[in-house]
């Protein structure tokens, strides 16, 4: 019997039974939240500068504090504040000394974003995993899958230190920190955890795959199916689980699992649990925590106060970027079905930052979102407003029709013929008529959103699709040495980085 498992998850289930928040807590919790945060950063030079000391003092602290503190996109943070920790200042928009910084996906000024990551964060992020372990009790899993192994393919543990901080993945950060009482179950180990090359990583992964038992495995989907194709490979099996016959779970975040599902469910003997996360660099946004729906709860006591703005032309200009003095909603003002931008202000000593994501809540009453793009990922040239959650859903409806693996995939806006079109570059090794492909693409999108099909009649001329092999995404993001957990293929390419993309297809056919 496995008494472990029964212990642990007995104890799981008593974590359950703690009243959850209600609906009308949710603002309440975060302005619990948002008071934390300002007592704790009140003397540092932004919480004097924005004279947190008094905004703590007023009788309504979050309507005080939106009228005080500006909002702030990367740029404007990291030249304003977060540089000065790099160089070694303590208490610059958090107390003490920074001693890690998380490197993220760059921006057009930038090869790598530097988010810092306090001890403070590393705890919230360690309560908020916890949390989520907890939450599999509900899915009904025997008690000897809380004695399985974990996996977690991330960023090196080996991380960079130059004299003043480390740096590297924040899944590097995390692991590197990870509590005692879960090194038995943590898989690959210290070794293989802190090497830096991938291709390494995966190979030694492969090599000791068969001495371990593993139950989850967490990782970033395009990643995680190569290690699946690379083990299956090695030792000449159908499927994954003629090695790991307990896998369960699988826990994945990043981007949308939707267009991966198809060349998963091919890599597997029998169906798994799929669980979204939402752990971006600047913190643990939320988890999926109800089996029976594809969204994200949101963590509303972790170390992080949000602040909505409507993802419309009042608040955003034509590339994405936030206009000053936004309108920004509160957690108790938001509706479901409307699209939103997302400030954080967090433990790590971000203030009203524009994270970049959009989302749209599908259940204020359990306060779940999803994931629906990025205020910069998405098209609109001439009013088709193409999210990228339209994207991920036209990929998954016609991979499905076609029977095909589309492992990446990315889009451009071009001119065409004194007018507009869509450059779709399809990565899959599966055969297929670039024509049909086109066509489907094109008319499910149609189906999704109406305004893509007024300016499929008007302005938007033509759809081209392009097959390339799924290898391509892979060596192009080598060869701009972004390849990690924190680096995903963009699935919109605009201005320098579609240049580089178009000059790389064409240096290499």
């Amino acid at each position: 019997m496995a008494i472990l498992g029964s212990i642990l998850k007995r104890s799981f289930e008593l974590r359950e039974r703690i009243p959850k928040i209600r609906k009308k807590d949710g603002y309440k919790q975060q302005t619990k939240v948002l008071r934390k945060l300002l007592a704790k950063a009140e003397f540092t030079a932004f919480g004097e500068h924005y004279n947190f000391s008094k905004i703590i003092g007023e009788k309504d602290i979050v309507t005080a504090f939106q009228n005080t503190v500006k909002t702030h996109d990367y740029n404007s943070m990291f030249k304003n504040w977060w540089h000065r920790s790099l160089d070694g200042e303590t208490n610059v928009c958090w107390p003490k000394k920074i001693k890690y910084f998380a490197l993220s996906s760059g921006t057009s000024e930038a090869s790598s974003k530097y988010i810092p990551v306090t001890s403070d964060m590393i705890k919230a992020i360690q309560k908020v995993s916890l949390r989520q372990m907890i939450s599999q009790v509900q899915f009904g899993f025997p008690k000897e899958h809380f004695e399985r192994g974990v996996l977690m393919v991330g960023g090196s543990t080996d991380l960079k230190y130059n004299g003043i901080y480390y740096e590297g993945d924040l899944s590097g950060i995390t692991t590197s920190t990870i509590p005692f009482y879960v090194q038995r179950y943590n898989k690959p180990g210290k070794k293989i955890s802190k090497e830096r090359s991938w291709e390494l990583k995966l190979e030694e992964i492969t090599k000791q795959a068969r001495d371990w038992d593993i139950g989850i495995i967490c990782g970033v989907p395009a990643w995680i199916q190569i290690l699946f194709e690379k083990i299956i490979s090695e030792y000449k099996v159908n499927t994954i689980h003629d090695i790991w016959p307990n896998l369960r779970v699988y826990i994945h975040g990043g981007v949308s699992f939707a267009p991966y599902k198809k060349g998963f469910d091919k890599l597997l003997a029998k169906p798994i649990t799929y669980i979204d996360t939402y752990l971006a660099s600047e913190g643990y946004v939320g988890f999926q925590n109800r089996q029976e729906v594809e969204s994200i709860k949101m963590i509303l006591d972790g170390g992080i106060f949000f602040e909505f703005v409507p993802f419309n032309q009042s608040n955003f200009d034509s590339e994405g970027n936030i206009l000053e003095h936004p309108q920004t909603l509160n957690i108790d003002r938001v509706q479901e079905g409307v699209e939103y931008a997302l400030l954080l202000s967090t433990c790590s000593g971000a203030w009203r930052y524009l994270i970049g994501d959009v989302i749209k809540f599908t259940s204020l009453e359990n306060y779940e979102i999803i994931i629906t793009g990025r205020t910069k990922h998405f098209l609109s040239l001439c009013g088709e407003h193409l999210s990228q959650d339209n994207m991920n859903r036209a990929i998954e409806i016609v991979s499905d029709e076609l029977n095909i693996d589309i492992k990446e995939f990315t889009v451009a806006g071009i001119n065409y013929e004194n007018m507009f079109a869509h450059h779709w570059y399809i990565g899959t090794d599966d055969l297929v008529d670039s024509e049909i492909l086109r066509k489907r693409i094109d008319e499910v999108l149609m189906e999704l959103n109406d305004d893509y099909k007024v300016e499929r009649i008007a302005a938007l001329k033509n759809v081209i699709v392009d097959v390339l092999p799924a290898s391509v995404f892979y060596d192009y993001m080598q060869s701009i040495g972004k390849v990690g957990a924190s680096f995903k293929f963009p699935r919109v390419l605009k201005n320098d980085k579609l240049k580089d993309w178009q000059n790389y297809l064409k240096v290499n056919k």
